[in-house]
């Protein structure tokens, strides 16, 4: 990497840790070029980005962001998985790493709070943000149908009354 690019990639990564609220930290060393680019296609239909990085690039980038707290964790090679729906991210990097030996979660970020990699395991567990706002609708819509039932029953029964009047 030429010394002229260096200041582009800190102020990418740097915008890459202040606008998402989970980064996912992974050692990778391993993966052939076919394993990366599946991962990366994964990762893209979440939306999030998925980016191996240089660590000293990496911790200039981080001061100042909510992810300075990884400064630390940035050690061998190093790849660096941001989006803004941690379930999501947290799932494609599991379901990945389930399959793969080659590929280690190493920890991460989520809103300021320093994630494990069992804590990156745990968030993979949850349902997915679809899956929890169809569960909501589901609890708000059954009430309202049940009310609904209820008060046309007694205008379906009366109209079965009538009917039953008319054909006397």
């Amino acid at each position: 990497m030429l010394k002229s690019e260096k200041p582009q990639v800190v102020e990418t990564l740097n915008a890459v840790f202040k606008q998402n609220s989970v980064v996912i930290l992974t050692n990778q060393s391993g993966l052939t070029v076919a394993e990366v680019s599946d991962l990366r296609n994964k990762i893209r239909n979440v939306p999030a980005t998925y980016a191996v990085t240089k660590n000293t690039l990496a911790r200039i980038a981080i001061k100042g962001t909510p992810c300075e707290i990884l400064d630390d964790s940035f050690k061998g090679p190093t790849a660096v998985a941001a989006a803004n729906d941690p379930i999501a991210i947290a799932k494609v990097i599991a379901d990945f790493a389930k399959t793969n030996d080659k590929i280690q979660i190493m920890g991460g970020v989520m809103d300021g709070r320093k994630l494990s990699a069992a804590d990156v395991k745990a968030l993979s567990a949850l349902p997915s943000m679809d899956q929890l706002r169809a569960t909501l609708i589901g609890l708000i819509q059954a009430p309202a149908t049940k009310i609904a039932g209820v008060l046309q029953a007694p205008a379906g029964q009366l109209a079965r009354v009538f009917a039953a009047y008319s054909k006397k």
